[in-house]
Formats: structure tokens, sequence, C-alpha cells
């Protein structure tokens, strides 16, 4: 398995699965952790809705930086499949909105509902947010206690899939 397997890897998760959970930090340095139904852009633009009052927007509005990761649960035990991302989350405001009701919330398949930009705007007590990740990982898969065929490691061990090294 070399690298572009991973990067095929990485964008199968992204397809697969419908939630990330966000990490986020509270003016008090407490962490968060909330799943939120996702739709993403490539490995690294990851996008979702959520309530202006969630304790994680809360947390976003007073410090942007965000860990991300998309797992599968599905897998057997010890066969563990994750995508991990770091950024600045920030609400989709102006032009960008466009970009991402185009995006958001991803093809009709994986079962979200459509928005508008009225849904996300104004009044409304939902936001759109965006993370343009700075780095992605991803979780080498291998079979439990045998070496990974890319690194011969048996540990679990991450690399990095963008920007790719």
């Amino acid at each position: 398995m070399d690298t572009p397997d991973l990067v095929d890897h990485a964008h199968a998760l992204l397809e697969q699965n419908r939630y990330v959970t966000l990490g986020s930090v509270g003016g008090d340095g407490r962490p968060w952790t909330s799943p939120v139904y996702f739709a993403a852009d490539g490995l690294a633009d990851f996008w979702w809705v959520s309530s202006e009052s969630s304790r994680h927007s809360v947390n976003l509005g007073a410090r942007p930086d965000v860990s991300l990761v998309v797992f599968d649960s599905t897998v057997p035990a010890y066969h563990g499949r994750a995508l991990y991302a770091v950024g600045r989350a920030s609400v989709v405001v102006g032009d960008g909105l466009d970009r991402g009701l185009a995006i958001y919330p991803g093809p009709e398949s994986r079962g979200g509902s459509a928005i508008t930009a009225e849904d996300v705007t104004g009044e409304s007590p939902w936001r759109l947010w965006h993370v343009p990740a700075d780095e992605v990982w991803v979780l080498c898969p291998r079979e439990p206690r045998q070496p990974c065929p890319l690194h011969g490691r048996t540990d679990d061990h991450r690399e990095r899939i963008h920007p790719l090294p």
C-alpha cells in the first residue's frame, strides 16, 4: 500500500460515513466533542450545520481551532478505520454561502436535507460552518496484530495525506 492508496482510503471514509466528531475547547479551557452530520469537498474541506447555541458552536465562536475525526464504527473490533484533521472553523457568510450550499448536505444518497440561505442566516438559529483543514491524516489500515503493509509497524499509527508529504 502506498500513499495514493491511503488517499483513496480517505476518500472512501468520507463518502461512506455521515458524521464527523468535532473537538472544540470552551472559554474555560475544557474540551468538548460533538458528532455532527457533515459533507466534505475533497479531503480537506468540511461543512456542517449547527445551532448557534450548541456548545460546540459557542466554543468555536470563541476559539475557532478544531480537531475532527471521521471513523467507521461498522468495522469489526481492532480494525479501526479513521480520518483525522485539524483546522480553523468559521461560520459561512456572504459569497461563501453559495459554495457551501452547493456542497452541503452532499449527495441525496447520504440522506441529508437540502438547506437554503434563509435556513442558516438572519433570524434562523442555524448556521453553516466550514473548516478548511490545515492537515489531514488517516489511520493506516491493517489487520489486528499484523504489520501495516506500508510501514511494517504493528501499532496504530497515522499517515499525513494533506498536505501530501
